[in-house]
């Protein structure tokens, strides 16, 4: 069924590769930010939309800031807990000659809340770090460069796994048998994390940054002081693990040893099968299995072992979303015209949100599944615009984007989805809001959302979005203040942009691009 559409404006997604073209000319933007405010305010009045107080995470004195996209594609990463905190990354003053990021600003891992807003540091003074992922106690996963030039990459410095707990940084090291790179990409309360690491085995498929790291790429779980290798699938030379619940169970991508053709998030294409794997202590790792095809990518596992995956089969062109729960796979099912979904996230009730195609194999929507077989179209804010969900709560509020362009992403609004309604955000907010807010990330059980959004000046600041009420106070937006500051509505200084190295923004910022099919 066909929800029903209360705003009616245009949105998008972007390629997460930080292509932002339109940001960078000024006077595009604020044109941008203007026909923002402008179709906000004549948005219909029927339904009783809820309103959000806006916090501008802001920068550490750099243009930009940051946030996990969702561990290198369509997947669910947790960035805010049911705490209201916050992680991601911000720009620096300081510039970076090795270009970590995209504007060549030394970067850091940042904390945030309504108020407070602190800069996590780095494992070494002047070095890069990260936060992908925060556990509902407070850990926070992520990596940092060490300072150190990997041996085997000229003029590359290394990053390392790291692990946030009460403010200290932690180096969760490489793998025992020897390599050089490693993340972090999930960590759950008791303090198991997991991620991808390198060892020294020569590799032309490396999984993690295909044609650019020269090792084999192999999943990691560490756990009080020590690192160790889950394997692979098979024959399978290389694996990554991606997500971990509250149980410790694992879910990754694997290859299998077998010959295939796979997508991988943010890499490319693979001329090897590539399977999802789930793994627990019990067990071991546990190949998910196909519904076709030689290529799966789970996207997220909630805390009763539900796994939610993407079966992309190139022989027929057809990408499937399905679900795995105890060596059982199903796919998700439904059509809203076309023939292919995909699974985005899922909630601890089994919910699952994703995105389906429209008759034509061309547009797409974000879609809902409250059990197998039953899909709801949520819709867009336009009748010829594309949307995707990207995060879903345990009151079944659904979160993401949605564009009138849905294959070069120009333009973007950031949406809630929630009881039969589409709501651009941007019309729940402050009308004099700084931000446009182009993606929606992540959204906890309190109704809090993260996602990041473009200054006057184009540049992309994460942000946060509190439920309030209709008082002007209450509503007010604010930076989040540094420590040791209060929180004001002062913008951060812009500065200049520095000239791209697309080998390291690759291997060390969540890659993309953004895009909710995989073959399409």
């Amino acid at each position: 069924m066909q929800l029903n559409l209360t705003h009616t404006t245009f949105v998008v997604a972007k390629l997460f590769a930080r292509v932002l073209a339109i940001g960078r000319d000024a006077a595009a933007s604020v044109a941008t930010i203007l026909l923002f405010a402008l179709v906000a305010m004549v948005q219909p009045a029927s339904a009783q939309p809820p309103r959000y107080r806006l916090i501008d995470i802001g920068t550490f004195g750099g243009p930009q800031s940051y946030l996990n996209d969702g561990n290198d594609g369509n997947n669910s990463a947790t960035v805010l807990n049911n705490r209201g905190l916050l992680v991601g990354a911000a720009d620096t003053a300081a510039p970076d000659p090795f270009c970590f990021s995209d504007d060549c600003f030394v970067v850091h891992a940042f904390r945030a809340d309504i108020s407070d807003r602190t800069d996590l540091g780095s494992l070494v003074p002047g070095r890069n770090s990260f936060a992908n992922w925060i556990s509902p106690n407070g850990l926070i996963a992520g990596f940092a460069e060490n300072g150190a030039f990997d041996p085997l990459l000229p003029n590359f410095i290394e990053i390392r796994a790291v692990l946030w707990r009460d403010g200290q940084i932690a180096d969760l090291g490489t793998l025992p048998e020897g390599g050089f790179e490693s993340q972090a990409n999930a960590v759950n309360s008791k303090g198991q994390v997991i991620g991808w690491a390198t060892n020294t085995v020569p590799d032309s498929y490396s999984m993690v940054a295909l044609g650019l790291l020269p090792t084999q790429t192999r999943a990691f779980l560490w756990e009080n002081g020590a690192m160790r290798d889950l394997g692979t699938l098979g024959t399978g030379t290389d694996a990554i693990a991606e997500f971990i619940n509250e149980r410790g169970q694992v879910v990754g991508w694997s290859y299998t040893g077998a010959p295939g053709t796979c997508i991988l998030p943010g890499s490319g294409v693979v001329p090897l099968a590539t399977h999802s794997f789930f793994w627990d202590e019990k067990g071991g790792m546990r190949d998910l299995g196909t519904l076709g095809g030689s290529c799966t990518i789970a996207t997220g596992i909630n805390n009763d072992g539900v796994v939610i995956a993407d079966n992309a089969d190139f022989d027929t062109g057809v990408e499937r979303g399905f679900i795995w729960k105890g060596g059982t796979i199903r796919d998700l099912g439904g059509s809203i015209g076309g023939q292919s979904t995909t699974a985005a996230a899922i909630n601890e009730s089994g919910e699952v949100a994703g995105v389906a195609t429209l008759a034509g194999e061309v547009l797409f929507h974000a879609t809902l599944w409250k059990r197998v077989g039953e899909i709801t179209d949520l819709g867009a804010l336009g009748p010829r615009e594309c949307s995707f969900a990207r995060s879903i709560n345990s009151r079944s509020q659904v979160v993401g984007a949605s564009s009138a362009d849905c294959v070069n992403f120009n333009l973007s609004r950031a949406v809630l989805w929630e009881n039969g309604s589409i709501f651009d955000l941007n019309a729940l907010i402050a009308p004099d809001a700084s931000l446009a807010l182009q993606f929606a990330e992540d959204i906890n059980d309190h109704g809090e959302i993260a996602g990041t959004g473009l200054d006057i000046h184009g540049d992309v600041h994460a942000f946060l979005l509190v439920p309030c009420d209709n008082g002007a106070t209450d509503c007010q937006e604010t930076i989040a203040a540094p420590p040791g500051a209060r929180a004001e509505g002062v913008a951060a200084p812009r500065y200049g942009d520095g000239a791209l190295d697309h080998t390291r923004q690759q291997l060390h910022r969540p890659r993309g691009p953004r895009l909710p099919m995989r073959i399409h």
